[in-house]
């Protein structure tokens, strides 16, 4: 093979890693922010009911978060 054509080859050979690699970007945008609420809701269980010795279920509401909240942030 002549230099010209090894080279037309290496432009092809690129296009498919690009490929590949987009598919992978793309995943990402929606994989991490997905494991990092797992994470926020994991360790929002933990903390509560592992370490605060308190119900499950009271950990989803509202009200709960803002006493917590009030309770750090209080004056």
């Amino acid at each position: 093979m002549t230099e010209t054509q090894q080279q037309n080859n290496k432009p092809e050979q690129k296009e498919v890693k690009k490929k590949k690699k987009s598919w992978w970007r793309i995943a990402r945008w929606f994989l991490i922010p997905i494991l990092l609420v797992l994470a926020l809701a994991g360790g929002m269980v933990a903390g509560y009911v592992v370490l605060g010795k308190q119900d499950i279920g009271s950990v989803w509401q509202w009200s709960t978060w803002k006493h917590v909240y009030d309770l750090v942030f209080a004056p």
